[in-house]
C-alpha cells in the first residue's frame, strides 16, 4: 500500500460546506469516493465553466461532488445506499450542464439499494412516531439501512439474477405491507423498471475494495467525501435524531473497505456559526434576530430539500466532542463572512448542568437528551470586524478580529484551521498554511 487517503468529514449538524473543499482538493486527486449516506446529502459547488467562465451551479446529492473537475475519478462505496431513479436523473442534470461523467464514475456491487416503497415506508414511519417525528428527508434513507441491518435488503449484485431479484423483491413489498397496512404501490412495474435500469447500471458497477485497494497500490491519490456529519452520526451524534449511518471517521473503514493505515490526513469541515435541520436538540439555537440574521445572509436552506434550517452560535463543545471522535489533523471553517456585520460574537465553550442547586461543567457532549435539557451554555463574547471579507483572498488581508475568532477556534480545539470559506465561490476560499497557525 503506497497511496494514502485524505478525508473531508462534516464536523457538526451537515450542511457546513463540504462540497466546495472537496471539489477544490478533488483538482489533485485521481478518484472522490462517498462511503455512506444516500441522497438525503446535498452539496452545492459554484464553478467557473465555458470559454467565458461563467459561474455554474451544481447540485450534488448522491453522486461524488469531485467530479466536477474532468481529471478525477467519482466512486459510490459499499456504505451508501442508492436510489437508482435518483441516480440517474442527478447523472442526466450534471451532463445537461456539460459536466461529462463517461468513463469515470463507478458503483460498488455491494452497495445496497433505495426503492420508492422505502420512502413511502419513511412517511408512514414518520407518522407513527407523530409527535417524535425526527423530521427525515423522506427520502427512505431510513428503512433501507434498516433492510441492510436486518439481512433482507437488495444490492446492486442482486440486479442482475433477475428472476431472483423480482421474487425477493416481492418478498420484501409484502413484508413491509404486512407490517404497516395496505398503501399503493405497483410491484410489477416496478420489477420491470428495475429490469431496465440494471442493464443501463451494468457499465458503472465495479468491485469496489479491489477498485480502491489497486488505486492505493498504484499510489493513486483518493479523497473520501463525508456525508451528513459526526453530530447526525447512528451511534454519537443526537440520537434518535441522526441519520442512519456512520458518518464519523469509522464509516469510512466500513463504507470503502479500507484499513485505517489507508488515511494519510482527515479533514473537519466546521461552519463559522451553527446549524441544523429537522428535530433534535441544539443547544446554542438562538430564536431571535441573530438566528434569523444568520438564516438569510447565509442563505440557510437545504441543497436537498429547501428545508430552512435553525441556526445559532458556534458551539465548540460540540466541536470538542467531534475533534475526539474524528482525530481532525486540520480544519476547513466556512462561511466565516456571514459574521460580517455582527457588532459581537458569542461562542459556546461550556455546558453546565444544574444540579442540586448548583451548576457542574459537563466533561463531554452527553448521550441523554434530557440531560441536555437541563443545561446551561457559557458562552465567550468576541468583538466583531464589521466589514466585508468577501473580498479576500489571503488569511493575511482579513481584519484583526476575525483572525482573533479563527485563532480562538484554534486554540479552544487544538487543531489548526488551514481553509477559510470567505464567499460560495471557488476564489473565495483562503488557503492558510497550518504552520502560520
Amino acid at each position: 500500500m503506497s497511496g494514502k487517503a485524505t478525508v473531508v468529514l462534516g464536523a457538526q449538524w451537515g450542511d457546513e460546506g463540504k462540497g466546495k473543499l472537496v471539489d477544490i482538493l478533488a483538482s489533485e486527486m485521481d478518484i472522490c469516493a462517498r462511503c455512506a449516506g444516500g441522497n438525503n446529502a446535498g452539496h452545492t459547488i459554484v464553478v467557473p465553466t465555458g470559454p467565458e467562465r461563467v459561474p455554474t451551479t451544481f447540485a450534488f446529492h448522491l453522486l461524488p461532488s469531485g467530479l466536477v473537475n474532468a481529471n478525477c475519478a467519482g466512486l459510490i462505496g459499499n456504505g451508501v445506499v442508492i436510489h437508482l431513479p435518483s441516480f440517474f436523473s442527478e447523472l442526466d442534470a450534471l451532463q445537461s450542464q456539460g459536466l461529462d461523467c463517461t468513463g469515470r464514475l463507478f458503483v460498488s456491487d455491494r452497495a445496497q439499494l433505495v426503492f420508492d416503497f422505502h420512502q413511502i415506508v419513511d412517511g408512514l414511519k414518520e407518522v407513527e412516531l407523530g409527535g417524535s417525528s425526527i423530521g427525515t428527508t423522506k427520502k427512505g434513507i431510513g428503512p433501507a439501512y434498516s433492510g441492510k441491518a436486518s439481512r433482507s435488503g437488495l444490492r446492486v449484485h442482486h440486479l442482475f439474477d433477475h428472476e431472483a431479484f423480482a421474487n425477493q423483491f416481492r418478498r420484501i413489498v409484502e413484508g413491509r405491507s404486512k407490517r404497516y397496512g395496505y398503501f399503493e404501490y405497483d410491484t410489477e412495474s416496478e420489477i420491470l423498471r428495475y429490469k431496465a435500469l440494471a442493464q443501463r447500471l451494468r457499465p458503472y458497477v465495479v468491485d469496489s475494495v479491489a477498485f480502491l485497494h489497486h488505486a492505493l497500490a498504484d499510489g493513486k491519490r483518493i479523497l473520501v467525501e463525508g456525508a451528513n456529519a459526526l453530530m447526525l452520526d447512528l451511534d454519537f451524534g443526537t440520537y434518535p435524531y441522526v441519520t442512519s449511518s456512520s458518518t464519523c471517521i469509522g464509516g469510512v473503514f466500513t463504507g470503502l473497505g479500507i484499513p485505517p493505515k489507508a488515511i494519510g490526513k482527515t479533514i473537519g469541515v466546521i461552519k463559522a456559526y451553527t446549524t441544523r435541520v429537522g428535530g433534535g436538540p441544539f443547544p446554542s439555537e438562538q430564536l431571535n434576530d441573530i438566528g434569523v440574521h444568520l438564516q438569510e445572509v447565509g442563505r440557510e436552506y437545504g441543497t436537498t430539500t429547501g428545508r430552512s434550517r435553525r441556526c445559532g452560535w458556534l458551539d465548540l463543545v460540540v466541536m470538542q466532542y467531534s475533534t475526539r471522535i474524528n482525530g481532525y489533523d486540520a480544519l476547513n471553517l466556512t462561511k466565516l463572512d456571514v459574521l460580517d456585520d455582527l457588532k459581537e460574537i458569542k461562542v459556546a465553550v461550556r455546558y453546565l448542568l444544574r444540579k442540586n442547586g448548583a451548576e457542574v461543567p459537563l466533561d463531554g457532549f452527553p448521550a441523554d437528551l434530557s440531560v441536555l435539557e437541563k443545561i446551561d451554555v457559557e458562552y465567550e463574547t468576541l468583538p466583531g470586524w464589521q466589514t466585508s471579507i468577501t473580498g479576500a483572498r489571503s488569511y493575511n488581508e482579513l481584519p484583526k478580529n476575525c483572525k482573533k475568532y479563527v485563532q480562538f477556534i484554534e486554540r479552544f480545539l487544538g487543531v489548526p484551521i488551514e481553509w477559510i470559506g470567505v464567499g460560495p465561490g471557488r476564489e473565495s476560499m483562503l488557503y492558510k498554511p497550518i504552520a502560520a497557525a
